[in-house]
């Protein structure tokens, strides 16, 4: 459980989040100059609703659990289903992102955490990959995976996650992960990037990642 108050250079500078939760840090790491992390916050990443938002992406690879709280209480509200469209969400008016819950995996699990964009200059990311594997007798037994700047929101890329869970991943080819991938991101052109280099990188990171887990 993490305050959504709780900064990204406290995020990457906590022993126990490094130990146990090595994706989080590594995204925390990426996160803008040291300023940013110094000021910037999960739960400031969650409202504000980017497609672009490098904390949403990790989360949603670690499967988070969002704590929304009022005065009328608390609820629990699964980060999947929180966004309803671009900068749209389901938290109410009166309502605060409270905390993110993560149910952590097995120490050693298999994950990825990539930012491509021109980093020294500070800027937002052209495309944002992380995921999150735990792997069982040659198989997926849990996936999770986050895009960022490739469609109205981050992309949780259910077909991905779907292909990956269905099969040994040893049978899972690139064109199998490509096929998947292309049916779950919609980007479009802007000052960062364009549509076709997107595609390309996303693809591109999956393949790596299932390449990875086929290795294990």
């Amino acid at each position: 459980r993490i305050g959504a108050a709780a900064t990204y250079l406290e995020i990457r500078r906590d022993a126990r989040v490094a130990a146990r939760c090595p994706l989080l840090a590594a995204m925390a790491r990426d996160v803008g100059a040291l300023q940013i992390q110094a000021r910037g916050t999960l739960g400031g990443n969650l409202a504000s609703g980017s497609p672009a938002a490098d904390g949403v992406s990790a989360l949603a690879a670690l499967d988070a659990t969002l704590v929304l709280a009022s005065t009328r209480g608390a609820r629990r509200v699964p980060l999947a289903s929180f966004y309803t469209g671009y900068r749209r969400s389901v938290l109410a008016a009166d309502e605060l992102i409270e905390a993110i819950e993560i149910a952590l995996p097995p120490e050693g699990s298999p994950f990825a955490w990539r930012k491509v964009g021109t980093r020294q200059a500070q800027a937002i990311s052209k495309v944002a990959f992380a995921a999150l594997a735990v792997v069982a007798e040659g198989r997926a037994a849990r996936l999770g995976l986050g895009m960022a700047s490739v469609a109205p929101t981050v992309a949780f890329l259910p077909a991905t996650r779907a292909l990956g869970l269905s099969r040994p991943l040893a049978t899972i080819t690139d064109a199998d992960v490509e096929q998947a991938v292309l049916a779950d991101v919609s980007p479009i052109d802007d000052v960062r990037s364009t549509a076709a280099y997107r595609r390309h990188v996303a693809v591109r990171l999956a393949q790596r990642f299932f390449g990875e887990l086929r290795a294990l």
